[in-house]
């Protein structure tokens, strides 16, 4: 079992900055893509970018030039940087992870956080 703990979100303004977190927990053999995703209510789920384990980014179009996503393998950790934030960036973002976990065997799964709030609003 994984767990997936999630930070930051909250409120900014156009123009500002915020920064998400997510902490992976559990039998974790290995991770490989994390990610993070974002959803409107009744709406469905999108990528807003990926890492792999060499590091190789992916970025939705809208992301491309003003959010970083970085991941830190020692702690399991996904991080996303957002900046220049406009205010159809606000949604729900989650943290996705492909990942290994072993206990008798090696078991590959996809997991996600609970998900954030982030809106941005003068």
């Amino acid at each position: 079992q994984v767990q997936l703990v999630e930070s930051g979100g909250g409120l900014a303004q156009p123009g500002g900055s915020l920064r998400l977190s997510c902490a992976a927990s559990g039998n974790i053999f290995s991770i490989n893509t994390m990610g993070w995703y974002r959803q409107a209510s009744g709406k469905q789920r999108d990528v807003v970018a990926t890492i792999n384990s060499s590091g190789r980014t992916n970025y939705a179009d809208s992301a491309k030039g003003r959010f970083t996503i970085s991941r830190d393998n020692a702690s399991n950790t996904v991080t996303l940087q957002m900046n220049s934030l406009k205010p159809e960036d606000t949604d729900v973002y989650y943290c996705n992870v492909d990942v290994v976990t072993k206990t008798t065997f090696l078991i590959r799964g996809v997991y996600w956080g609970q998900g954030t709030q982030v809106t941005v609003s003068s």
